[in-house]
């Protein structure tokens, strides 16, 4: 086997994250995506005597395990990988891969209580960010995801089942309305061109709806018309917030260079289990609400009576984790490198006349250093690549008797516990959290002790 062969295989197995894997005369082959029964046809990327990477080029037969209805746009786009596999079973596969991972650190003696089901496994993202361009070559304008495997065709999901029809009226009506005027869209390749993106935001128990246009500073276009047009929209949630934002980075995210409200306020507001959060065009907010809700109230019983104790919220984002432990708690400080989600933070927690709970603005590896109180209890909710070793020696240095850390991705999770258990922590209790639907992805959250 050599690189730019051709190859046909049925996939054996699932790996966290959306990997496929068969073995093939001893050679390990690992392949993006892919459900466990397929068979597809794959172009070798790199082969090395052990192992091998492919990429799919044809689907020639779907698993026996793809019996669930999907949308149109399923066999092309790359958003939900798993659609087709029945709720059930997305669960038991998500569940089996996160297991598959702690025996793989030999991380054992903890209690299991498997994985919980999202309330709703469809229209359940309160927040989507499209993007402007074509499907094919001098094709009509298209605003949308990319598709599957490629980097520069886009589609329009009109069909997508992830979001409510709020969601597909806004990206419907602003489609066709820049088709109409024949604006360029952003191309990233040569970084001409003015329509870069369109992020739709839904506070799900408040029924409030954020538009944000995101362009290029490259034309100067009148936004009146556009803006009086969504608020015709006969939508569910009402339209509080309709901006547009001007990003001139070179970087294929949306940035902002500057923000201009066209109606409205340039937040929304939201409700998670009955505290009040105004959310931002960019701050972090989980985007499956009903999810989050569970997913909280499963680190609550983790946590259990802590009226006492001194809690550290570690990265923690706009703060929604430690205001709803600080009813419970004598006091939580909250660190979070990213100035305006601790600013989001701190004014949230005054909105929900919370005063025993303080946000920090700093890295959480030096600023845990620097706070005269103990912890009785530790937070750690980081971003996907973890927790850098260092935080966690000082992490662990505050020898707090109970640590709760909560993963939004499980492979360096237990690379983690590995750290942690190096200190003197031991793993007491673990939980999924199925935050993710018909995708790869899931929420863990652990309980762990100091021995």
């Amino acid at each position: 086997m050599k690189r730019k062969d051709i190859i046909e295989f049925e996939i054996d197995k699932m790996e966290f994250g959306g990997t496929s894997i068969v073995y093939i005369n001893d050679k390990e082959i690992h392949m993006k995506g892919g459900i466990k029964g397929q068979k597809v046809k794959a172009i070798v990327k790199k082969a090395r005597s052990k192992k091998a990477e492919v990429k799919m080029i044809e689907l020639i037969e779907k698993s026996p395990l793809e019996t669930a209805k999907t949308c149109k746009h399923f066999d092309e786009c790359g958003g939900c990988t798993i659609l087709s596999l029945p709720y059930e079973t997305q669960l038991q596969i998500k569940e089996r891969q996160v297991m598959d991972l702690f025996l793989s650190q030999d991380i054992f003696g903890f209690k299991f209580l498997g994985i919980e089901k999202s309330p709703q496994n469809t229209m359940y993202r309160n927040k989507m960010e499209y993007t402007f361009g074509d499907e094919k070559k001098d094709g009509p304008l298209t605003l949308g995801l990319h598709k599957k495997g490629k980097h520069i065709d886009i589609m329009t999901v009109d069909d997508c089942v992830l979001v409510d029809d709020d969601f597909i009226k806004v990206l419907t009506k602003t489609v066709n309305y820049f088709d109409d005027k024949k604006l360029p869209y952003y191309r990233t390749m040569n970084h001409k061109g003015y329509l870069r993106n369109l992020v739709v935001r839904k506070g799900i128990n408040t029924k409030e709806l954020m538009i944000n246009l995101v362009t290029s500073s490259q034309e100067d276009f009148d936004m009146t018309e556009y803006k009086d047009l969504l608020l015709s929209l006969d939508t569910e949630a009402k339209i509080v917030s309709i901006l547009h934002t001007i990003n001139d980075n070179l970087a294929d995210a949306v940035n902002c260079d500057k923000l201009e409200v066209l109606y409205g306020r340039d937040y929304l507001n939201e409700e998670v289990l009955g505290l009040k959060f105004k959310i931002s065009p960019f701050s972090f907010f989980q985007t499956n609400t009903k999810g989050a809700e569970k997913l909280y109230e499963i680190a609550r019983e983790f946590i259990g009576d802590n009226k006492d104790k001194v809690v550290f919220d570690l990265y923690s984002g706009t703060g929604t984790i430690g205001q709803v432990m600080a009813k419970s708690s004598k006091k939580v400080y909250g660190i979070e490198i990213v100035e305006e989600a601790v600013k989001v933070a701190n004014e949230n927690a005054k909105l929900n006349k919370i005063d025993n709970c303080d946000f920090i603005a700093g890295d959480v590896a030096k600023t845990v250093k620097n706070l005269k109180d103990k912890p009785d209890l530790i937070i750690v909710d980081p971003p996907r690549p973890g927790v850098h070793k260092d935080a966690i020696k000082d992490i662990c240095s505050f020898e707090s008797k109970e640590i709760i850390y909560i993963s939004c991705n499980p492979k360096t999770l237990v690379i983690d516990l590995v750290e942690f258990k190096n200190y003197g922590y031991k793993v007491e209790l673990v939980k999924c959290m199925d935050m993710f639907p018909n995708t790869p992805h899931i929420e863990t959250v652990v309980k762990l002790v100091k021995i």
